[in-house]
């Protein structure tokens, strides 16, 4: 069954994490993404390891993890676009293209007659999609931008991490490079938004997407709650700053998560605990006092979860529907039978390591599924393909190519 997208063509011009993002999910949504690289390095992310990719005999390769995350299902041609005739093969591609990705820097490509003026001459009806930290216009448009200054620079860190006083006090960023992840999810938004206007319009158009930009966006009621008290709100480790109590608790062996949503569920909650009266103290009997009573209420409630181990507190609580849950590893959360049941790892066929495990995706569409096509390529590997079935070379035109390091 074709995808959704399967009547697009993306040429990822992209690397690290935002821009292949992007294009990952349009793979997955049945684009056909060719995935432009260096030759000899190729994106960044193939040498962010250890950990890397093991072949069938259980020995290294020389692609790392991360670089697996974010190219499935895309085909990897290698060109040298320094050179003229490099950008004279992208610039064909271009032609043959829908949607253009890149993330380099303000004005990067322009020297190699590849922005979007120079490809929307050869295609009018180009999408073009430009990912950089700090967008094409403002004071700090020239800056490079990597997620974790994003992180900083966006406000996230400041709201992120214990308070200070308190050991481990300190912002922190977060686990992943999530401004990265959520640039890669609004790049996609938009890309789609402007292939619907064209189907109407016959036009295509340039997108400007910035980490930045992306970051203070996804601010969400934390913005909100600054915008309507002028007062910046304070890092609260793992507690929520207009719900109570809704964050990690311990237990007689580890930690919980409490995410009690309304004062129905607090009232369970203490009746579970042994304490009744905290659900009609009026100290504690809304939300709203909740959360002016933080300081007093907290410590009361640690007292009384650390009675119990964490699996015996989900048990008793679930059954109440009171949100709870532990906080998992990794190999916890691949174990998970909600995981394991929603099918959210997938395996692949790999032309080095036999198979390759990887993340699934979460787009659950009940007429065009995922289709789990090409695993994450070899530096290359569908250069010939690509040159000949694509561009209608021969294959004396492809040696020549390779002979002058083109391609």
């Amino acid at each position: 069954m074709p995808g959704a997208l399967s009547h697009v063509r993306v040429l990822d011009l992209s690397r690290i994490l935002a821009g292949p993002w992007a294009g990952q999910m349009l793979a997955d949504l049945g684009a056909d993404v060719i995935k432009v690289e260096r030759p000899g390095a190729g994106d960044d992310t193939r040498g962010w390891g250890p950990p890397w990719l093991k072949d069938e005999q259980g020995a290294d390769t020389d692609v790392a993890a991360y670089y697996l995350c974010a190219n499935r299902n895309k085909r990897s041609i290698t060109i040298d676009i320094t050179q003229a005739e490099g950008q004279a093969l992208v610039r064909r591609l271009a032609a043959e293209s829908d949607v253009v990705l890149e993330n380099f820097k303000v004005g990067g490509l322009a020297q190699y007659g590849l922005d979007y003026d120079s490809l929307k001459a050869v295609n009018p009806r180009l999408v073009y999609c430009s990912i950089t930290g700090f967008g094409q216009d403002g004071p700090y448009a020239p800056r490079a931008g990597y997620d974790f200054l994003i992180q900083g620079l966006g406000g996230l860190m400041s709201i992120t991490g214990r308070p200070d006083g308190e050991e481990g006090g300190g912002p922190m960023k977060v686990g992943v490079a999530l401004t990265d992840i959520l640039t890669g999810l609004y790049a996609t938004n938009a890309v789609l938004a402007a292939l619907a206007w064209r189907e109407r319009s016959g036009e295509g158009q340039y997108i400007d997407m910035a980490l930045l930009d992306v970051q203070v966006a996804c601010l969400a009621n934390q913005a909100g709650n600054y915008l309507a008290t002028g007062q910046s709100p304070q890092r609260l480790g793992n507690a929520h700053p207009n719900i109570v109590p809704y964050q990690d608790f311990p237990t007689a062996d580890g930690y919980m998560i409490l995410a009690i949503g309304n004062d129905g569920q607090f009232a369970r909650f203490c009746a579970a605990a042994g304490a009744p009266q905290l659900a009609t103290d009026e100290r504690f009997a809304t939300n709203r006092a909740r959360v002016v009573n933080r300081a007093t209420l907290i410590p009361l409630l640690k007292k009384l979860t650390v009675e119990r181990g964490t699996a015996e507190w989900i048990a008793k609580l679930e059954a109440l529907a009171v949100p709870c849950g532990p906080i998992n590893t990794l190999a916890d959360v691949f174990a998970d039978p909600q995981v394991q049941a929603r099918e959210m790892k997938v395996t692949m066929p790999h032309p080095v390591a036999g198979q390759v495990p990887l993340v699934a995706s979460p787009m659950k569409l009940s007429a065009t599924p995922v289709d789990y096509r090409l695993p994450p390529p070899m530096l290359g590997e569908h250069t010939d393909e690509i040159l000949a079935a694509t561009l209608g070379l021969d294959a004396g035109a492809i040696a020549r190519l390779r002979a002058d390091g083109v391609v």
